[in-house]
């Protein structure tokens, strides 16, 4: 049995996404692309923005779940309200 793995492949690429639809499109491609623990953070699209909210370990991080997001086909604008956050050891 194959177990039940939300990635991110390129039949995603459908560019008239909106709302939820394009927020959880947002979120599978930075898992896949940044590398980055997107347990802490939300994605929210109105129409075609995307408002990035939550915390990441680095500023690198944070760069790269921005960049991430703003090359998803169908987003347009992207509003990073990220936090960067040390996880405690």
């Amino acid at each position: 049995m194959v177990p039940n793995i939300q990635g991110f492949s390129h039949t995603d690429d459908d560019p008239h996404l909106s709302g939820d639809d394009l927020a959880q499109k947002v979120l599978r491609y930075i898992r896949y692309v940044a590398l980055v623990d997107t347990s802490e953070l939300s994605v929210y699209a109105l129409d075609r923005m995307v408002v990035l909210t939550g915390y990441v370990s680095c500023e690198a991080e944070l760069g790269c779940i921005e960049d991430a997001a703003a090359s998803v086909i169908g987003v347009h604008l992207v509003e990073n309200r990220v936090e960067v956050r040390a996880k405690p050891n």
